[in-house]
Formats: structure tokens, sequence, C-alpha cells
């Protein structure tokens, strides 16, 4: 199967105040940590959007090995994101695995094991819910298409249209970073 990995980094970081991207995080960025996980998966191509940002981002975040989307209507939620980067998907790519620009905590060989269950949908199953990162096959990228808003993404796994497999991972679902609390809790979490 050839997978397509996507980084969202596109937003505006309205709960932070500043770009939550380009905070300090073990020696280099938010969005560092990101990629660096992005780039230990399997993945035959690698996408990161940009949008709020994306001047700062481009200079000091390490985007080697990554085609940068530039997420024009990134104000209109995640999901404009995942829209803008469709048509930077490689042609033959089977699948699309989302992972999150503000999620360094994701282990790679999760990503591995969602991009290789060949279902429509795969989510995973922490021990606390449904969390990234998540896998949609090609036959989905129509609904993603679509979409509209913010957690846009939820309402395809949820919406009972496509069948949705549920990979069960062990611990909790990494943090994401919204607020200065939870930044402060990241990096205060020797886990994180």
């Amino acid at each position: 199967m050839f997978v397509t990995g996507l980084v969202l980094a596109a937003g505006s970081s309205r709960r932070l105040g500043r770009p939550k991207q380009l905070l300090p995080y073990r020696g280099g960025t938010l969005l560092d940590a990101a990629l660096d996980t992005a780039r230990q998966c399997a993945f035959d191509q690698l996408l990161v959007t940009v949008g709020s940002y994306a001047d700062d981002v481009r200079e000091q975040a390490d985007l080697s090995g990554c085609t940068v989307v530039d997420s024009v209507t990134h104000t209109e939620g995640c999901s404009s994101s995942i829209v803008s980067a469709l048509d930077q998907i490689d042609t033959r790519a089977d699948a699309l695995v989302l992972l999150l620009g503000d999620q360094p905590g994701v282990d790679p060989r999760t990503v591995d094991r969602v991009a290789a269950v060949d279902e429509p949908v795969v989510v995973c199953r922490y021990d606390d819910g449904i969390g990234h990162p998540f896998r949609f096959a090609r036959g989905v990228f129509p609904e993603l298409a679509v979409l509209h808003g913010d957690k846009a993404v939820w309402k395809v796994i949820e919406s009972g249209r496509v069948p949705v497999t549920e990979l069960r991972v062990d611990g909790p679902i990494p943090p994401d970073v919204d607020t200065w609390a939870d930044y402060e809790q990241l990096v205060g979490d020797p886990h994180g």
C-alpha cells in the first residue's frame, strides 16, 4: 500500500494567543516534534499544512522531507487544511493518515499500525476514548473533499455513512495543545 501522511499545522492558535506550532519543545518546536514522529513512520509521502503564521513556520520549523501545503482558508477550521491537501496527495496513494501538529506524543509504531489496517476509516481507541491518528482509504476522499469547519472530520467518523474500524491502543489519548495550561502540562510531563 502507498500511504500519505498529513500533519495539520495551519491553525491560528486562537485560544493560546501565539503560534503553538512554534512553542519550544524538547530542543525544537512543538511542530518539529510532531514532524519527527511523522518522519519515523512508513509513509510514502509526507505533507504538512501551513496557514496562520506560515512565514514564521517555514522559517523556524524543520520542514525537511515534507511537501508544504498552503491552507488558504485555514481560518475555517482544520477541515480546510484537509481539503487543501487533497490535491497534493500522490495519485498512487491508497490511504491518508492524519496527524496533529500540536500532538507530539503520538507513538510512530501506533501510526504505522493504523496505516497498515486496510479499512475505509481507522481510528485509535485509547483507554480514555477515540483519538488520532486517523486513517482514511482513498474511497473516503470524496467525503473529506466536502468537509467544512472545525472538527468536521469527526462528523465523517460519526456519520454512519462509512464503516469505522477502531484500533486498540494502550494508554491515554496523547495530549494536544490548545491552551497555555495544555502546553504547561505537556512540558511538565516527562512522557509528553
